[in-house]
């Protein structure tokens, strides 16, 4: 069904963006103070630069469609990961301080989508690995 593909492609695409802007965001303003952060919470410091890479090419990489599964799955263990470590204990909502974990919840959920469903539509895995015409594509 097209309409599923559409909205596929919508999630794909807004996870992708809101991905690489955090990705970004931990490049521009300094990967050592999300180093010392991640130092700071308990985790190895190489992680930071794991996590910070994986956010932007993975971002990248669900915009333009290429290893969507893949890349969900990474973005899963993020989320799971950024969850259980640093949100889980301020709850769901947060603490006042600190936001909860509503958001990552959300980001996990499309996650799952994306790994389980795919999205094809204007997807460049799909245009290079695909033998069917897109005309004959089964939606």
């Amino acid at each position: 069904m097209l309409k599923n593909e559409v909205g596929a492609l919508i999630l794909r695409i807004t996870l992708g963006i809101i991905f690489f802007i955090h990705g970004y965001v931990k490049f521009q303003g300094g990967i050592e103070n999300t180093v010392g952060w991640f130092q700071s919470i308990g985790l190895p410091g190489f992680m930071a630069y794991a996590v910070a890479l994986i956010e932007l090419i993975g971002g990248i990489l669900l915009v333009i469609g290429f290893g969507t599964r893949i890349v969900s799955a990474l973005f899963i263990v993020i989320m799971l990961g950024a969850t259980i470590k640093v949100k889980w204990a301020v709850g769901f909502l947060g603490n006042g301080q600190m936001a909860g974990y509503e958001l990552d919840l959300a980001f996990l959920v499309i996650s799952v989508f994306l790994v389980i469903n795919g999205s094809n539509l204007f997807s460049l895995s799909h245009s290079l690995f695909n033998k069917q015409k897109s005309s004959d594509i089964s939606l």
